[in-house]
């Protein structure tokens, strides 16, 4: 178990105050508050505390915590979750616990269930499996659930949704449609930055790729902090395997539509983590936010930070591994 200080009580989630112009009938919107997802790779017991600890320290202020990609990925339990949680909490963040993204067994289902029991903190929902043992209370839908309309994002805020991802397959188009329409209440969540989670198997390519059975894995993901890089024949980046999950290669960037995002009403940019450079990357993007780093000078920045380059297609409406000048930017 962790050693950590007492829990206090989950702080709700806040909107920052609206800034008013020097035209006092004008208001500009709030600017999206930062949230960190959870860890999507393999890594070992100590570097994820050591992580945490350190996320600590940024200007993060929503934190998910749990395992979404693999159940066979137990170095940290749900009770070392929630001792996190009550760290986070304690830190003055609001700590989210997240579910699977695929529920495949019995086993899983019945872990589901009891991390949904926990009443202590928010749950973010991954599979729609979660939805029955929330029983109403309010939960987060993540991305790999299909919200994609108006009737679907009315029929889960009956439910208790109180927030939700937008797949990341979706763009702008959708996501202003689906802000003009949302209800009362429901805040949006963008995929921000980050190698992008595209599709979830009941094969574990990682292990595949090791000539090794699912069933027998010996955690070979342990050897991929980031994933593991696949290129095309002509030796350019192209996805990561993750386990189970499939990744884009480059990392998606939505730090240069900053401005529509805000326009738009987006209460929350989602950051990714990686196993080098979370902090940086939380940083450059506290800084747009505030106003002392440029746009240009951002992703410039971001670029040394994403080995295998920037993309931002999707929320464009292209090819998700497409990359707008914007963050070409040199």
């Amino acid at each position: 178990m962790i050693d950590a200080p007492p829990g206090q009580p989950l702080a709700r989630p806040h909107r920052v105050s609206t800034l008013m112009s020097t035209n006092p009938m004008h208001t500009e919107p709030s600017r999206p508050r930062l949230s960190l997802g959870p860890i999507l790779y393999h890594w070992p017991r100590e570097q994820v505390l050591d992580f945490y600890a350190q996320m600590l320290e940024t200007p993060v202020e929503v934190i998910y915590l749990g395992e979404t990609v693999c159940s066979k990925r137990r170095l940290l339990r749900p009770e070392d979750y929630w001792e996190l949680a009550e760290r986070v909490s304690a830190a003055g963040k609001e700590a989210v616990i997240s579910t699977l993204a695929l529920i495949e067994s019995d086993g899983e289902l019945k872990t589901l269930q009891r991390i949904c029991a926990d009443e202590r903190f928010m749950i973010e929902a991954n599979d729609l499996a979660g939805l029955e043992f929330l029983e109403g209370r309010p939960f987060v839908a993540g991305h790999s659930i299909n919200l994609y309309n108006q009737r679907t994002l009315a029929f889960l805020a009956a439910r208790g949704l109180k927030r939700w991802v937008l797949p990341v397959e979706l763009g702008r188009e959708t996501a202003t449609g689906l802000l003009a329409t949302r209800p009362p209440g429901v805040e949006c969540e963008l995929f921000a930055y980050g190698r992008l989670p595209l599709a979830y198997s009941a094969r574990c390519f990682t292990a595949y790729n090791r000539n090794l059975p699912k069933d027998d894995c010996q955690f070979c993901c342990l050897d991929y902090p980031d994933g593991l890089l696949v290129a095309t024949q002509d030796g350019e980046p192209f996805l990561a395997l993750n386990g189970i999950q499939t990744q884009s290669a480059g990392a998606h960037n939505l730090l240069p539509v900053l401005d529509e995002v805000t326009r738009l009403g987006v209460d929350l940019l989602r950051i990714s983590p990686q196993s080098r450079g979370t902090a940086e990357v939380i940083g450059i993007f506290a800084a747009c936010l505030t106003g002392e780093l440029s746009t240009t000078e951002a992703v410039n920045r971001l670029r040394d930070l994403s080995p295998s380059g920037l993309c931002d297609g999707y929320w464009t409406g292209q090819a998700g591994i497409a990359s707008s000048p914007a963050v070409r930017a040199i």
